[in-house]
């Protein structure tokens, strides 16, 4: 071989050493260059993950502090005059078209006003002490637990007849469909009640608060009676004599006698009868049915 080869052999071979030396050089700087990223992205997700646990202490310190202001909230718990005056904003009243809404507050004096957040609080002893009120037939509580206050809705009785001594004299009592009687310190009622006129003492045999159910309805009944017969609507029912019943209507006082179980019989003859009233000149007195098979006008 010669001298020229030799080095040329001896160049390449220099030159492979440097590129292995060039490229081991490289990966090491390369590898370094790695461990530096990868310690940099450690050193980065540490710092995320203090700080999102530290974000989570605060906003679990922050919810807990919420949540329990929101329950010692003031808004939770009715206030403590809400039986105290009409018109506040705690307790409303509806349907109440017979119990004045401070009858009925009045009353709920006597309840303490629930010291618990109201979505929590028991209702029964608001409900039970204005059942007692003899117009309600039932009541319904809705709560609003935020603000706190709650809605008193009644369902009143309805009533049929109002009961009066004589025919001038406002009237004492009411009886509702059911027969409950309704004293005087609900009256006078709201105009929209449609009652029917009875007049009675309150003594002796015409006490009219010994009548039951089947009274009512009966009364109820002749006027219906009544009304249907004479197309006339009735103005008052006189029963201050149980045993010799009138009814008035716009035309003539009309006598049933007694409330017996041919009475309707003889309230079917008034359409026979009523025309000739009407063409009688005197002035009539009343329209005598009282007897089973006579009918005749008694002039004044």
């Amino acid at each position: 071989m010669s001298e020229e080869e030799v080095n040329q052999n001896t160049n390449e071979l220099n030159e492979i050493k440097d590129d292995a030396q060039d490229n081991s050089v490289s990966d090491a700087r390369h590898f370094v260059k790695k461990k530096r990223r990868e310690r940099l992205v450690r050193k980065g997700r540490i710092k995320q993950e203090r700080f999102r646990a530290f974000v989570r202490f605060f906003l679990s310190l922050f919810f807990i502090f919420a949540l329990w202001y929101m329950l010692r909230c003031p808004g939770w718990y009715m206030d403590k005059n809400a039986f105290n005056y009409v018109g506040g904003n705690s307790v409303e009243i509806i349907n109440n078209n017979i119990v004045p809404s401070s009858k009925i507050l009045a009353l709920l004096k006597k309840s303490n006003v629930p010291n618990l957040p109201l979505y929590m609080a028991k209702t029964d002893s608001i409900k039970d002490a204005v059942m007692k009120l003899s117009p309600v037939e039932n009541v319904y509580i809705r709560r609003y637990a935020f603000p706190a206050r709650i809605q008193i809705i009644l369902r009143e009785r309805i009533p049929v007849l109002s009961i009066a001594p004589d025919e001038k004299s406002s009237p004492v009592a009411v009886f509702t469909s059911d027969a409950k009687l309704i004293g005087r310190e609900y009256l006078p009622l709201n105009s929209s009640f449609k009652t029917t006129l009875v007049l009675s003492y309150g003594n002796k045999g015409d006490d009219y608060h010994k009548w039951d159910l089947n009274k009512v309805r009966k009364i109820s009944k002749i006027r219906r009676y009544v009304e249907t017969y004479s197309k006339e609507p009735v103005e008052y029912i006189d029963m201050r004599n149980p045993e010799d019943i009138y009814v008035k209507i716009p035309t003539v006082n009309i006598r049933l006698g007694k409330a017996d179980e041919n009475v309707f019989k003889r309230i079917e003859r008034i359409p026979s009868i009523l025309p000739q009233v009407k063409l009688v000149d005197s002035k009539v007195k009343y329209l005598d049915l009282s007897w089973e098979k006579v009918n005749y006008l008694k002039l004044e």
